[in-house]
């Protein structure tokens, strides 16, 4: 008797967000684009072990999916600086996030600190409406599993 594995008729939010960027490369390609655009040359410098094609393969997806736009700067031969749309700023800051657990959870990882007093910095929900910050307890967090 074989099992059959089902999947829900509706994914879930988490679903949706591993099925757009849930592979190793392109986190990191977002990753590298958090701070400033990048050409693809100091992308591949950025990224080493990526092949040039599997460059270029998560930018074009990166791109359907809107995180990311190719603007170009020369025509002959084509070339283009690449930068985070809005929604890839979204994400650049779940990927801040995750690092921060990766530190947290590293003994050879450094801690992101508050440049003025050296303290760990911590991330939080923030409510913009209320401007408070907003306990784990106070989210419906139900939704995003």
């Amino acid at each position: 008797m074989t099992r059959s594995r089902t999947r829900p008729a509706i994914a879930s939010p988490l679903d949706e967000a591993l099925a757009r960027v849930g592979d190793r490369w392109t986190l990191l390609v977002v990753a590298a684009l958090m701070e400033e655009p990048r050409r693809f040359g100091d992308l591949q410098a950025d990224l080493p072990g990526i092949a040039p094609n599997i460059l270029t393969q998560r930018l074009r997806q990166l791109e359907r999916h809107g995180l990311v736009v190719a603007r170009p700067y020369c025509r002959r031969p084509p070339r283009f600086v690449y930068e985070l749309t809005g929604g890839g700023r979204e994400l650049a800051g779940a990927l801040r996030m995750l690092a921060e657990w990766g530190a947290r959870n590293s003994e050879h990882a450094e801690h992101p600190q508050h440049a003025v007093c050296g303290t760990p910095v911590e991330a939080r929900w923030w409510c913009p409406t209320c401007e408070q910050t907003v306990d784990t307890k106070e989210t419906e967090e139900e939704q995003y599993v």
